[in-house]
């Protein structure tokens, strides 16, 4: 006896199918509210998924280049630290000078040894002037990268004032160390005025590389702000590419469970009605 094919009524073909729809979409969106992205990867969205990727990607580079800026402004500004501490220094080893012109020999001998004790301690503040090692108060460099292809875009920063131990911009020489100013008892006025003149010739060279860390100080920090704008920007692209409308999952969620009950109903009703046919037998 050849046993009868059992096939599924359409019914509950109809159901079986719309609840299979429902159990994926509803994985789908269980993954979305687990992970808070609509794309998870390339199969989700090829377009989107490598496009956030690249902004991605773009932002970490400048990222790391926005720390590179943020220690070349702490150089330059360790080295203005330095520029203001010597200006008054020099300052300082001028009125010294001035006073020795109008001091009799002995005023004078004492003032040459204050003054020698300043420029001493010029050289020092400007040896101690660095940050992690550049000393743009000695003769170093700084080069700050700004684009992630190297030299695509770059400022480079130029020290002065020497190599050793002391600080070696012009007048700085001619001002001396005190020495000359008093001998055979007199009062030496040209050595004396020699030193003044040096120090205003080297407050006027402070002036002019303190004006240009300055300059470089306002790019440097203009294009910190610029990179963490586009940084932002590239991150709130990629989220946008990616990210998950959770309020909108969260219903969407809500939904499909409720169409899973009904589906689930609908088949079980389905599945009586052939069952009934049954009761005839």
């Amino acid at each position: 006896m050849a046993l009868s094919t059992i096939n599924l009524t359409p019914g509950m073909r109809a159901n079986l199918f719309s609840l299979q729809n429902t159990a994926k979409n509803m994985e789908i969106a269980q993954k979305r509210l687990a992970t808070g992205l609509k794309v998870n990867s390339a199969l989700d969205d090829p377009i989107s998924f490598f496009a956030a990727q690249e902004h991605n990607q773009r932002a970490a580079d400048l990222t790391a280049l926005k720390d590179g800026m943020s220690e070349a402004i702490q150089t330059i500004k360790s080295a203005n630290v330095g520029v203001e501490t010597v200006s008054d220094l020099i300052a300082q080893a001028k009125s010294l000078a001035q006073s020795a012109l109008s001091a009799n020999s002995t005023d004078a001998a004492i003032f040459a040894t204050q003054f020698g004790t300043v420029i001493n301690e010029i050289d020092k503040v400007a040896l101690d002037s660095g940050y992690r090692g550049i000393n743009l108060l000695q003769a170093a460099t700084l080069t700050v990268e700004f684009a992630p292809t190297a030299g695509d875009s770059r400022l480079t920063v130029t020290g002065f004032g020497g190599v050793g131990t002391n600080f070696d911009i012009t007048g700085m020489s001619a001002a001396g160390t005190g020495g000359g100013w008093v001998s055979g008892g007199s009062v030496q006025s040209s050595a004396i005025q020699g030193a003044i003149n040096g120090l205003d010739e080297a407050m006027g060279v402070l002036r002019t590389n303190s004006k240009t860390l300055s300059s470089n100080l306002s790019i440097i920090t203009a294009r910190e702000e610029f990179t963490s704008e586009m940084v932002n920007t590239l991150q709130d692209g990629a989220a946008k590419l990616t990210e998950a409308d959770m309020n909108k999952e969260g219903a969407n969620m809500l939904m499909l469970q409720t169409r899973q009950a009904l589906g689930t109903t609908s088949l079980s009703l389905a599945s009586q009605a052939a069952q009934s046919v049954l009761r005839l037998f």
